[in-house]
């Protein structure tokens, strides 16, 4: 079906975590509530809290001794994981009564496709079934996006909390989104909103006045990517099956200017390597492939890759398998941009090593704090409950993102 007949919702539970142990113990609506790991350690950070304690300007990512010092009377509770669990599979099981094209993204989120179910005129009112539902038998409150595609529904979800209902259509894009801080555009973090405003591109407007190849020379595929959502085109469709797939984690860079110098190319080729050992470690994943692409001045794209029996996953190793593969492509012509892929992913559950909130501290020690604070940013601490890739032995319990998973495998 076209994107132009799709009725999609995103919905978004709002403070997931907090909003679950309010349902659990009744005693805490209504009052400052910030779920913490180890809220009697000064160094802690807040995971999610209340939308009463974010009236105090409390908000995630947060110290919990400075969250302490803006709201003395915040209560603080320990996660429980399987409470969430449990709440999420309630939840997507409720998605599910109304349509067979339910998409989890994570945990408290996801998109569903209701094309075949409903008119136009009477998404409006399915949303509020649903977000009614919700409400009343898991005493949860959530919002909910309603758009002709994912990107645009993503957009709309986030646009009232909590309970909030939006729909936005392609063409509010100009007056509702072109308004906003670059920032506030799903798929845009602080690096590239940084990256974007060195180019005086501080609003999505700015983006998308931009031609499609001006964003290309900014950033790449991405900013090709980006440029289109800034005009509400995504084609994406929800996919039941995207929640298990095995995908490929690569960053790639363009230049500020066609570069010729060796060193210089080979120091471009190891950021991108950390970058992409980073990310592999956030998501829990090795890989059994390294993929390089080369983009000349002259806009010709060639690349080559190369499998491995052994599991990569280190940035040392990245790094070393990419040089390589750098050097047998390159014909000495002047580079625009350079990208570095790992491949081949082997499935989370058999490589993550769950972190306790026990070690959480540990781990900020150990790494770039706003790297962690990023991810913790995006959904509500989900980085925090894993740690590093490291092969399980056979008898290692699951982490947490593994049993999220096995909570949507099908029925055999």
């Amino acid at each position: 079906m076209s994107e132009r007949g799709r009725i999609l919702f995103h919905l978004d539970m709002n403070s997931f975590f907090a909003s679950v142990e309010q349902a659990h113990d009744p005693s805490l609506k209504g009052k400052p509530v910030a779920v913490a790991g180890n809220p009697k350690e000064r160094k802690g950070i807040i995971i999610t809290c209340s939308y009463e304690a974010r009236a105090y300007g409390v908000y995630t990512t947060m110290p919990v001794w400075e969250a302490k010092r803006k709201c003395p009377s915040l209560l603080f509770v320990t996660p429980t994981f399987e409470r969430y669990r449990i709440a999420s599979q309630a939840m997507f099981a409720i998605l599910r009564e109304y349509s067979d094209l339910v998409e989890p993204v994570s945990i408290d989120e996801g998109y569903v496709d209701v094309t075949s179910v409903v008119n136009g005129a009477d998404a409006i009112d399915l949303a509020k079934t649903i977000q009614s539902r919700i409400l009343r038998e898991l005493d949860l409150p959530c919002s909910i996006g309603i758009a002709p595609n994912k990107f645009l529904a993503k957009m709309a979800s986030g646009m009232k909390k909590p309970m909030g209902i939006t729909v936005l259509r392609k063409r509010d894009v100009a007056h509702v989104l072109w308004p906003l801080d670059v920032e506030k555009m799903h798929g845009v973090g602080e690096k590239t909103a940084n990256k974007l405003r060195e180019h005086s591109i501080h609003t999505i407007g700015d983006l998308g006045r931009m031609t499609e190849k001006q964003a290309s020379e900014v950033l790449g595929q991405h900013g090709e990517k980006l440029w289109r959502r800034a005009h509400g085109i995504d084609s994406r469709p929800v996919d039941p099956e995207s929640v298990y797939e095995r995908k490929s984690v690569g960053n790639s860079k363009t230049l500020s200017f066609d570069e010729t110098s060796k060193p210089a190319l080979l120091q471009h080729i190891e950021q991108l390597s950390g970058k992409v050992a980073s990310r592999l470690k956030e998501k829990g994943y090795v890989g059994y492939g390294v993929h390089v692409q080369i983009r000349y001045h002259d806009w010709q794209n060639r690349s080559k890759s190369r499998t491995f029996k052994e599991p990569i996953y280190r940035q040392s190793d990245i790094e070393k398998h990419a040089k390589k593969l750098f050097l047998e492509l390159w014909n000495l012509e002047p580079v625009r941009l350079v990208g570095v892929t790992v491949q081949q992913l082997k499935e989370p559950g058999e490589i993550t090593e769950q972190l306790t909130f026990d070690s959480y501290q540990q781990v900020a020690k150990e790494e770039p704090v706003r790297n962690l604070v990023e991810e913790l940013q995006k959904k509500y601490g989900k980085s925090s409950i894993q740690k590093g890739i490291r092969i399980r032995s056979k008898g290692s319990s699951s982490s947490f993102s593994k049993d999220f998973l096995n909570d949507h495998n099908k029925e055999e």
